[in-house]
């Protein structure tokens, strides 16, 4: 029989381990270092070798919780995001964060146990059982992995990471029945996936590419949270085009949104949508421009569609792309952009005025946007939201003023973040702004803020949220406050679920369900042993938000909003 092995010699070749062990030492062997989630019955043998193999643990108060942390762990660090739950209602408490992180292309990690290898079709009543927990997270994750043996489970676990690395990230599940968590069994070698080169697209595309941009007299650049990684280059193509710059939520800072050439969040405004309708070439990268980044039908673009994404299936869904670029962002664009450059060499400049070509020729037709137009564009899309947004805006000023440039700002599905942050708080590449877009879920805000300060805490992070989605997870408080680390989380108040009170009335309906009691916030912020105090001006948030960022622990600061009862 093999040898037991024990801690860091797991990695060195065959021996005998528990399927816990052979859990953790497969996460550890691909750098995980940190893990969130909630111990149960069924999973105690993994959480017993945690510690051995160096991965640190979160353990929020739901796994719901816990799945937004590893979120936003994941989008901040650029790592994938892990979760061990335990069987039955905790995996499908989690299901919704998996659902999110799907729709929002974030690499996750769930880990559970499941019954044992061969437990019956028929219900047994064992504790926590289900029919299929597989089938469950298969509805909402790329794929759900039940192994079959203890030497299986490095391979799940190298399969999730191959996917992180090679294809559109999305979340993924691993199940270990209940007799393999804590059978010994002989396993080989750990399991690595393999390195991976970029992916770029062939030269014929990217040809086709930098010539309709090279022909193109008014184009345009709409920029998803695939864009994220190539900001460079795409600020660089912005500037070479004169191109106007839109961008998604989740693309929201990928260029500098006070750059002259950026719209900021403003997909869904109708003087935006025009313009686009208006541009002769279209670039959008890491996007799929669905319903849930325009917030509505989506636009009628007539110029040529050129599309870069990793994912080959966004190429023909939603609007198809007339010029289709497979691969990573960051390394296609770079080409994408030598490209151009070199056509401008031979041609001897396109001809236009724009921002950063000052220097070439001047005698051919205008091409790319005036800056005065873009500024001209800038004003209609803001007056197009003033009378809606406009309260909002001296809080978002005072936020913008005090926090530093790389801050990073987690949100929800609340007024205050889809009508107020995300076109109104500028952001540049150094920050981040998580929003949970498609999926649309609440209670995102406060949990992703915990999982961003524990992959970066020596970054500002700050939670927005509004009343009704802070309490789908308003327990994470407490899980803040056990970091200990400054976790600010604003709040506008507006009595209930405001979005459906106004959907409700503008249909003609007598709103119903939607005004929720008052709470004490900052009472209920320092029973879980935080801190929290209610501001009533944008200077008061100023000054709370300052002390707030220096303080440990969770800090609850709420900006009453009127309740149009």
């Amino acid at each position: 029989m093999a040898a037991a092995l024990t801690g860091r010699e797991a990695f060195a070749g065959a021996g005998t381990l528990t399927g816990g062990e052979a859990v953790v030492r497969a996460l550890a062997a691909h750098g995980v270092t940190d893990a969130f989630g909630i111990p149960g019955t069924h999973n105690l043998e993994l959480y017993r070798h945690l510690r051995p193999y160096g991965i640190r643990h979160t353990t929020p108060r739901h796994e719901q919780g816990a799945g937004y942390a590893a979120d936003g762990y994941a989008r901040v660090s650029g790592r994938p995001g892990v979760v061990v739950t335990t069987t039955g209602p905790a995996l499908l408490n989690i299901a919704a964060a998996v659902g999110q992180a799907y729709s929002d292309s974030v690499p996750l990690l769930v880990v559970s146990p499941g019954m044992p290898l061969r437990h019956p079709r028929q219900s047994t009543g064992l504790l926590h059982e289900m029919r299929s927990q597989t089938e469950a997270l298969r509805g909402v994750a790329a794929f759900s992995h039940r192994v079959a043996s203890v030497d299986e489970i490095g391979a799940a676990v190298a399969r999730a990471f191959t996917l992180f690395r090679t294809q559109r990230p999305r979340p993924v599940h691993v199940e270990v029945p209940l007799d393999l968590m804590e059978a010994a069994e002989p396993v080989g070698a750990v399991r690595l996936a393999p390195p991976v080169g970029p992916a770029v697209p062939e030269p014929a595309a990217l040809g086709a590419a930098a010539e309709a941009l090279w022909g193109a007299r008014r184009p345009a650049l709409i920029l998803g949270g695939g864009a994220r990684a190539a900001s460079a280059a795409c600020l660089a193509l912005a500037e070479e085009l004169g191109a106007p710059v839109v961008t998604t939520a989740n693309g929201k800072g990928v260029v500098d949104e006070r750059h002259p050439l950026s719209l900021g969040v403003s997909l869904h405004l109708p003087a935006v949508q025009k313009s686009l309708a208006d541009a002769d070439v279209i670039l959008a990268v890491g996007t799929e421009l669905a319903e849930s980044d325009v917030w509505g039908p989506l636009p009628a673009l007539t110029g040529t569609l050129i599309r870069v994404d990793l994912d080959p299936a966004q190429m023909y869904a939603g609007l198809p792309a007339d010029v289709a670029l497979v691969g990573d962002a960051g390394p296609l664009l770079e080409a994408l952009l030598t490209a151009y450059r070199e056509g401008t060499a031979r041609q001897g400049g396109p001809g236009r005025a724009g921002p950063g070509r000052a220097d070439l020729p001047q005698d051919g037709p205008r091409r790319g946007a005036d800056p005065a137009d873009v500024t001209a564009l800038r004003t209609a899309r803001d007056n197009e939201t003033r009378a809606q947004d406009a309260h909002r805006l001296p809080y978002l000023r005072a936020m913008r003023r005090v926090l530093a440039e790389d801050a990073v700002i987690t949100s929800d599905s609340a007024q205050c973040c889809y009508y107020g942050a995300l076109p109104h708080l500028p952001l540049g590449p150094e920050g981040r702004y998580l929003h949970p877009s498609g999926f649309g879920t609440l209670g995102y805000a406060l949990p992703a803020a915990i999982g961003a300060k524990t992959a970066c805490p020596e970054r500002q992070v700050v939670g927005l949220s509004g009343d009704g989605g802070l309490q789908f997870s308003v327990q994470e408080l407490a899980t803040a406050a056990q970091l200990p680390l400054p976790i600010p989380v604003v709040v506008f108040d507006n009595g209930g679920y405001g979005e459906i009170r106004e959907q409700m009335a503008a249909r003609g309906d007598t709103p119903a369900a939607v005004d929720l009691p008052s709470v004490d916030l900052s009472a209920l912020a320092r029973a879980y042993g935080g801190h929290g105090t209610t501001v009533r001006s944008p200077e008061e948030l100023a000054d709370a938000l300052s002390e707030a960022l220096n303080t440990s622990g969770p800090t609850l600061i709420t900006v009453p909003e009127e309740n149009p009862r």
